[in-house]
């Protein structure tokens, strides 16, 4: 990664990025596409903390209204800017599938989020979908006057005051992950930090969270890249492609190899 500072503004060169296939791939879910003369522009936020970014062409891109100081402080690392994805590429090219996969949408990369946004954020995902999962969180946000509360803020709500999330069996998970997170009994930073299947059990100790919320938890807001959710494409994949196991030179950066894999299989399955 490249960057240069014009403005108020930072011009980045990425070949390793492409924004729709980044933030519009279901790891995240505070991102807009907004119309612009730009090729792509989304609006979003990490936290409260608040992006516009356009690509302008192919690894080229715009970080608007934004100092160099909060670029290297903050979207360097939430973009995962210092890990070469190229070489990753190059590794999981190794094997057919995974080739396929990364030459057809070569430009994902991990969004290194939050643990507690991307804890809650996955909490609401179950059995839902994307359209659906940002309006609950959108909800939220309005309700803390465009802010995502913080456990404590989120631990004095009971299912009944989170009514209007209208986010249903959810809501009860909701608030016994946030009592969990601002009691202490369950410590994000201690769990990302835990041997891979401590940190598994620890997460699903909290209700609602099963072996995929927890993993999803563990990859996208703990950046645990040896983690892998399984959901029905995965199943696919591994069913198909991987009958005797994932390969195991992949295995311990399977969560981005799977990121890959979730979108080629999800859009070959459209043709």
């Amino acid at each position: 990664m490249d960057y240069t500072v014009k403005g108020t503004d930072i011009l980045v060169h990425e070949p390793d990025l492409d924004l729709d296939e980044t933030l519009d791939c279901g790891q995240a879910f505070r991102w807009r596409k907004t119309a612009t003369d730009y090729d792509c522009t989304y609006t979003g936020s990490f936290i409260n903390d608040r992006l516009t970014v356009s690509q302008v062409k192919a690894g080229e891109f715009i970080f608007h209204d934004t100092t160099e100081a909060d670029f290297l402080a903050k979207w360097r690392d939430y973009f995962d800017f210092d890990t070469d994805y190229s070489e990753l590429k190059r590794c999981f090219s190794e094997d057919v599938t995974l080739s396929k996969a990364c030459e057809f949408a070569g430009g994902i990369r991990l969004l290194r989020q939050d643990s507690w946004e991307c804890l809650i954020s996955f909490i609401i995902s179950q059995n839902n979908n994307i359209p659906r999962i940002k309006g609950i969180i959108d909800r939220l946000c309005d309700n803390y006057g465009g802010k995502f509360p913080t456990a404590e803020q989120l631990s004095q709500e009971t299912p009944d005051s989170l009514a209007y999330l209208r986010s249903g069996f959810r809501a009860k998970y909701l608030c016994d992950g946030a009592y969990r997170v601002d009691s202490g009994e369950t410590d994000l930073a201690k769990i990302a930090a835990a041997p891979i299947d401590e940190a598994r059990a620890a997460l699903k100790a909290i209700k609602g969270v099963g072996p995929k919320v927890a993993e999803c938890v563990l990859l996208f807001g703990m950046h645990r890249v040896e983690a892998f959710p399984i959901d029905v494409w995965i199943k696919r994949v591994l069913a198909e492609y991987y009958p005797d196991g994932f390969p195991e030179f992949a295995r311990d950066n399977a969560g981005i190899a799977q990121q890959y894999l979730f979108h080629y299989i999800r859009n070959l399955n459209k043709e």
